[in-house]
């Protein structure tokens, strides 16, 4: 199959505080984006759409596939359809909804930054922690590709999981193009994936016992859920992407999606095989367009018992499920709406991918300062005995508010004037001392 270009680059104008792309896709939200010679790429809706970013706008450019008279994947495959670009019918031009599929897949609707402004407010551990990772977005993703990637999740890190969803692309999925010698297939449908062979390929590619959840509910999605099942649990206010000419669904099922719920949607999925709450909050979260899910891993657990006092004294080392409910209504409760939303900043400020990136902003923190002036007032003559002299001394003491990092401990800043009046004149000298401490380490510093 060849490929040709649809675009050259285009751009979208965002500011990075707005997305951040190169935090957002490799947060262990989608793991399909591959980043070669700093672009990163990925096929969505049949398209391979390469990303670049700059300080204020994010520049795309899509590759559409051509017909191919050849397979589409290697003969071990099983194909899916993926949607093909729809032509004008006048003049045979592709129509390029990519604007759109962007806006919709990065959920551009919401505005970032009043979210991490609102969460800051309401959260001190937020506000120290967010300011190394502004721009990270959840992303708007087809729930059935959110479904199979999170079940491979159960276990797993980012790296290994990325691993296998790729292999099931390019084993299952058709093929669309080649960058720099890359090839980038779409992700396979239900019905590629319920094979009688599936189950056990998947376990020869090392999927283990992850390869039977994921042959079973393809199964289940493909010949016992009604169409456009996944689409029912939807949240209305989150709606999925339908491109031009596009139907996906029945009028039944997108009709039901109006009524749906987040615990609702989140019950359903725990019937399918190799679901569990978190699993289930994943799909909901990126998948669905449930806002408020808060899907509690490891990661999230040690963030609850670190920063937020849970579970103090539980010897259990598992999460129980009534422990898992209260953590989740907590974060709701202290972020709104958009829980899940600042729920992955933090998750991503705890991956040790990050790191680095979590140290290089030190949070700024409010410290009192506290500035002494003290005032001597000699009457009589210069010359006079000291004993002779009237001497009056007046101190005072002002607090202010300074900013300082993390790092200083106390500041203390003094200052001591004194006037001496004697023989018609006026001496005065003033003297700053300023102490800073940091960590066990004191530093003097006077100025006069």
């Amino acid at each position: 199959m060849r490929t040709h270009n649809g675009s050259d680059w285009r751009k979208l104008p965002l500011s990075l505080s707005e997305l951040c792309i190169d935090t957002t896709l490799r947060c262990g939200q989608s793991f399909r984006w591959r980043k070669i010679n700093d672009e990163w790429h990925c096929v969505l809706r049949g398209r391979i759409i390469s990303l670049k970013q700059d300080s204020s706008h994010l520049h795309y450019r899509v590759t559409w596939p051509k017909l191919a008279t050849g397979p589409l994947t290697p003969p071990v495959s099983v194909s899916s359809t993926c949607p093909s670009p729809l032509r004008d019918k006048e003049s045979g031009a592709e129509k390029d909804d990519t604007y759109s599929l962007l806006h919709s897949y990065f959920a551009l609707s919401h505005s970032l930054s009043s979210l991490y402004k609102q969460w800051a407010a309401s959260d001190t551990n937020f506000a120290r922690r967010a300011p190394a990772f502004t721009g990270i977005r959840i992303l708007n993703q087809d729930a059935w590709e959110a479904l199979v990637a999170f079940i491979c999740s159960s276990n797993n890190n980012i790296s290994r999981i990325s691993q296998m969803v790729q292999k099931l692309c390019t084993h299952y999925g058709p093929y669309i193009g080649t960058i720099e010698g890359e090839p980038f297939h779409d992700f396979p449908g239900p019905e590629a994936l319920s094979g009688r062979q599936v189950e056990g390929h998947l376990r020869q590619l090392g999927f283990g016992y992850r390869a039977k959840y994921i042959a079973e509910t393809a199964c289940i999605l493909s010949r016992f859920k009604p169409a456009g099942w996944l689409l029912q649990l939807r949240n209305p206010d989150c709606p999925a992407f339908d491109g031009p000419g596009e139907n996906r669904g029945t009028q039944d099922a997108k009709a039901a999606a109006g009524s749906a719920t987040y615990r609702a949607a989140h019950d359903a999925l725990l019937q399918l095989p190799g679901v569990g709450p978190k699993v289930a909050d994943c799909v909901c979260l990126m998948g669905l367009g449930w806002g408020e899910a808060v899907p509690i891993d490891t990661h999230v657990w040690r963030i609850a018992q670190r920063d937020y006092n849970f579970g103090k004294g539980n010897k259990s080392k598992t999460l129980t499920k009534a422990m898992y409910d209260a953590v989740g209504d907590h974060f709701r409760s202290l972020w709104g709406p958009q829980a899940g939303w600042a729920q992955s900043v933090l998750f991503t400020a705890n991956l040790k991918s990050f790191a680095e990136q979590a140290s290089a902003v030190k949070p700024e923190t409010v410290v009192k300062v506290t500035r002494t002036e003290r005032a001597a007032l000699v009457y009589g003559s210069a010359s006079a005995d000291a004993e002779a002299a009237t001497v009056k001394v007046e101190e005072s003491q002002e607090t202010v508010i300074a900013k300082t990092n993390s790092q200083t401990r106390k500041r203390t800043l003094i200052t001591a004037k004194e006037s001496v009046e004697g023989d018609g004149k006026i001496i005065e000298t003033e003297h700053v001392e300023v102490y800073t401490r940091r960590r066990s380490k004191r530093i003097k510093a006077a100025v006069s």
